[in-house]
């Protein structure tokens, strides 16, 4: 006999109902310290989404103004072909100090 298992089990609506009831019992006994947050993230939140028209303005003036630093002369810009850009350095071994001989077999 298989037993096909659901989204809700046994423990899953235990610690669904006993969530419930800490949420409950704390809205009563505080409810200050329960809505507080939430007003709190919820103003971040609308803050976030529609910003006041004076964040607004100071986005876009800082977004239409962008400035091109001219870093080289127009001569200097002038890229040289005649000379390599990166010399080509061949590899070269080193050889190793280590003795193999003063090594056990099995370490």
């Amino acid at each position: 006999m298989s037993r096909v298992q659901g989204k809700w089990n046994g423990w899953s609506i235990t610690i669904l109902i006993l969530l419930v009831i800490g949420v409950l019992f704390s809205i009563t006994t505080n409810p200050l310290g329960f809505i507080l947050p939430i007003v709190i993230l919820g103003a971040i939140f609308l803050l976030y989404k529609y910003p006041p028209s004076f964040l607004q303005g100071y986005r876009r003036t800082g977004q239409s103004h962008t400035r091109v630093k001219q870093g080289r002369s127009s001569s200097a810009a002038k890229p040289k072909t005649g000379r390599p850009r990166s010399k080509t350095v061949p590899f070269r071994v080193i050889e190793g100090g280590k003795d193999d001989n003063d090594m056990p077999k099995y370490h």
